[in-house]
């Protein structure tokens, strides 16, 4: 049972997690792999509606998707896009990708060596890696805009469509980790996190959602 403080704590850390971007047209949207299947849908949306000539989907596979995309996230995104109408020209695949960092660069890459100008970036994720991802891209794509999106919907959507609290918890709290510690090793921007943000966290971790924590000592 979630109390109301740890719901409370949780909702404000996902509000903190999304950059609440107006979509917008860019140069090309870039799907992130993961186990979310709304990012498929919401990046093919985005394309229908004239926010990007082209999509580029990035991820290999990993624990929490290889049952469910066992040829990986990029290539399972790609069939998507392609039954819901997206010309397959209008579609790249980078499927080396392993974590945010290397969708990133690995993106970026591929459109390079296709000899695709890019001024812009769509950057669809989960909706609570919006900021992450954000944060990864401006660090490692200098010299683009960035613009995040993710699937719309509520926190008690979202909690509703994973059907397990802690571990929603558990992601949400690792996600505002990862921003608190990667600038520091180079991986994105640094963004502050507000105060209340902070106390919402520790308040979290007190109360054992620590399962997506990084071990601070290695």
């Amino acid at each position: 049972m979630i109390s109301e403080q740890v719901w409370a704590d949780a909702e404000l850390i996902w509000d903190f997690h999304q950059m609440h971007h107006e979509p917008r047209p860019c140069s090309v949207a870039v799907g992130l792999g993961s186990h979310d299947l709304g990012v498929p849908d919401t990046t093919v949306d985005l394309y229908q509606r004239g926010m990007a000539p082209l999509i580029v989907f990035t991820g290999a596979t990993s624990p929490t998707t290889r049952a469910r995309m066992p040829r990986g996230e990029a290539v399972h995104y790609r069939e998507r896009a392609l039954e819901l109408g997206v010309s397959p020209e209008d579609v790249l695949m980078e499927p080396n990708a392993r974590n945010t960092g290397e969708n990133i660069r690995f993106a970026r890459a591929l459109l390079e060596d296709a000899g695709r100008p890019i001024e812009s970036v769509l950057l669809i994720s989960k909706p609570y890696e919006e900021r992450r991802a954000y944060a990864t891209a401006r660090k490692l794509w200098p010299g683009v805009e960035v613009i995040s999106a993710s699937t719309s919907m509520t926190f008690s959507a979202y909690f509703d469509s994973i059907g397990d609290p802690k571990l929603v918890i558990d992601m949400l709290v690792g996600a505002l980790q990862r921003l608190q510690r990667y600038p520091g090793q180079g991986f994105m921007i640094k963004q502050e996190v507000p105060a209340s943000v902070l106390v919402a966290y520790e308040r979290l971790c007190a109360q054992g959602f620590t399962n997506r924590l990084i071990r601070l000592d290695i």
